[in-house]
């Protein structure tokens, strides 16, 4: 057996040692502080200096070893995790040893003045106070350089994952000094990639420092590392996601660690050190919304949000919440999910008195109770059925809470004197090739007739907004979530057309977006997103592949399995027809549609109900294509209405 063989098996148990306890290092102080006495005593008499205190000796070093007794208690240096001692660590002992110093020395100074006799030395006190700083400070480095030989040790080599830092600022240094000191130790750091070095000549903690004379995946593979840490907070977008699919190609993976406050928290930075995430390669520049004129509106007031426990609903609470509402009303039907968020939004840092009710936005009677009890000043509607597959078969329930649902939230903010109503409605209501599209086309022009018809009244009562975007990334039932369990599951991963497209955009840009659009709308607007580049579905499905670090046809396949009904190969975000304004976010556009006249639209949506009540469903859906002419479907039985 080899002596490395032999260190790992006798000190495998090392793995689960955290720290020395406190009362063990407080202990081994105070024995150091007695050696350090005893040291100077033996060392001052073998050189021949003869001193007689004023009282005996055993009293002077007891006065010595009670005044570090007492600055270790006051100061806490027995507190800190000896195998992470720090230059921060050290000043600390030398401030309390020089604390010490300067309270031995007046007392001697004082004791000489008063009685004509010295307590010892003050070569003496400088002595023993250096020689216990020093033996202090060697105990704590010597414990971090056991702790981490035996810690080396007794890990399998070929566990670690070998890993490079992008970066060698102070951010890159204090990742490489957190996973090393890890525990247990997950990463073995082979070296750090420095984008501004003209050479490689450079070491940091005892490892090669490689300028960026070549691709990363290049250098990451030359030091024989699997992997990629990215530490330099100033790559932009777009350099980061060159780096990232560059090393996807090498099958390296990439860890991203977030924007910390706290670098030198060592447990901390190890354990936000994350994989990158598919929402880390959108090909998006990020939001900045205007906060001020968002916190005017909403702080203070009574805000309500349906649909509160679904994906885009539950990051509007969320943000809204951090604007401090006077109340914040959380509707939904779905009652686990609204419990779920209610337990969670209590725990954030807002003074809003959060209220969730379980209700439906299909039920008028229930709505109003809710609008009489708290009067919401201004309303996020997010509660909609989204599937198209599902709403394909089952028109009327698209019609009930789709069309019927957002009905009902606008009368009721009307007649109950809301500030704002805010939609949220989404891209397959453009051109609509399905009954989910179609039925959201429809609660737009409500809520637009809605607000012109005030206009022409004069009536300021309430202002109308929608806000239409695409696919959000990790939403409930979208490909995301979708696509990571059936990777988990080892696949294959069901794409509907190779060719198909989708606008991408993560939960809080979304609703971001959505709280800066409610705020700057004057009524009767809708309000269209940037979305950034379309995504190829099949591109996005072999990057997450890469990403959970397998190998796309081979480890995990992609079954292509024909579109679904009603299903677009691509989305659009404006009517055929319809242009667009500028706002003064370069990230939101106002859609110019053709507005319907109020009464139309009320009386249609009155002839929906009726033949959705009936289950009338080709009916239905034949009204549906009266009111929104350009509903075309695509791959659906109802095309032969067309």
């Amino acid at each position: 057996m080899t002596l490395s063989k032999k260190i790992q098996r006798n000190f495998s148990h090392l793995k689960t040692i955290q720290y020395l306890p406190r009362w063990t290092i407080f202990s081994i102080d105070i024995s150091i502080v007695i050696l350090s006495v005893i040291t100077t005593h033996f060392i001052l008499s073998g050189v021949g200096i003869q001193f007689k205190p004023i009282i005996q000796t055993p009293y002077v070093f007891i006065l010595f070893i009670v005044i570090h007794l007492l600055f270790f208690l006051r100061f806490r240096t027995y507190t800190g995790i000896v195998r992470h001692t720090t230059l921060n660590d050290a000043a600390k002992l030398f401030f309390v040893e020089s604390l010490c110093f300067i309270i031995l020395y007046i007392t001697n100074t004082a004791v000489d003045l008063i009685f004509d006799g010295r307590l010892f030395l003050n070569t003496q006190l400088l002595m023993s106070i250096s020689i216990t700083y020093g033996l202090l400070l060697v105990f704590r480095l010597a414990v971090k350089v056991c702790f981490d030989f035996f810690s080396e040790y007794s890990h399998d080599h070929q566990q670690y994952i070998k890993t490079v830092i992008y970066g060698s600022d102070d951010r890159a240094i204090a990742v490489a000094n957190a996973i090393i000191s890890e525990i247990p130790k997950k990463y073995k750091l082979e070296g750090f990639i420095n984008p501004h070095a003209k050479n490689s000549n450079n070491r940091i903690l005892n490892v090669p420092v490689l300028a960026k004379i070549r691709k990363v995946s290049v250098l990451v593979r030359t030091l024989g590392a699997k992997t990629l840490i990215i530490a330099d907070e100033n790559l932009t977008k777009d350099e980061k996601i060159e780096i990232i699919e560059d090393c996807l190609n090498y099958n390296i993976k990439v860890y991203n660690l977030p924007r910390l406050t706290d670098i030198n928290d060592q447990k901390k930075v190890a354990s936000n050190i994350r994989k990158i995430k598919i929402e880390d390669l959108l090909e998006r520049k990020p939001i900045v919304i205007n906060n001020n004129e968002i916190s005017d509106q909403i702080k203070d007031k009574v805000v309500l949000v349906s649909g509160a426990a679904g994906s885009i609903g539950s990051e509007i609470v969320w943000q809204v919440a951090a604007f401090n509402p006077k109340k914040l009303i959380l509707l939904d039907q779905a009652e686990t999910p609204l419990h779920h968020i209610s337990l969670e939004i209590s725990k954030c840092n807002t003074t809003a008195e959060i209220i969730c009710i379980i209700a439906d936005v299909r039920n008028y009677d229930s709505l109003e109770r809710v609008f009489n009890d708290y009067k919401p000043n201004i309303v996020y509607h997010a509660a909609a059925y989204k599937h198209v597959p599902l709403m394909e078969m089952n028109p009327q329930q698209a019609i009930f809470t789709n069309v019927l649902g957002s009905k009902y939230m606008a009368d009721l903010s009307l007649k109950y004197k809301a500030e704002r109503f805010v939609m949220v409605s989404t891209d397959k209501a453009v051109n609509p090739s399905n009954v989910m599209g179609a039925s959201k086309r429809i609660a737009e022009k409500y809520v637009q007739s809605l607000a012109q018809k005030l206009k022409k009244e004069n009536n300021q009562t309430t202002k109308y907004i929608t806000t239409r975007f695409g696919n959000v990334l990790g939403s409930n039932g979208s490909v995301v979530p979708l696509f990571t369990k059936q990777i988990e599951n080892g696949g294959p991963i069901t794409i509907t057309h190779p060719d198909i497209i989708r606008y991408f955009m993560t939960i809080p840009e979304a609703c971001q977006l959505v709280l800066e659009a409610g705020s700057m709308g004057n009524g009767g607007e809708i309000y269209i997103f940037d979305m950034g580049k379309p995504v190829k579905i099949i591109d996005l499905a072999t990057k997450m592949i890469k990403l959970a670090g397998l190998e796309p046809k081979q480890d995990i396949e992609i079954k292509i399995v024909g579109l679904r009904p009603g299903e677009k190969l691509y989305e659009e975000l404006l009517n055929d027809g319809s242009t667009t304004l500028p706002t003064h976010h370069e990230k939101i556009m106002i859609a110019q549609d053709v507005q319907e006249d109020h009464e139309f639209i009320s009386n249609q949506i009155d002839e929906l109900k009726s033949l959705s009540s009936a289950y009338l469903v080709i009916d239905t859906v034949a009204t549906m294509k009266k009111i929104v002419p350009e509903f075309k479907s695509l791959n659906s039985t109802f095309e032969k209405l067309d």
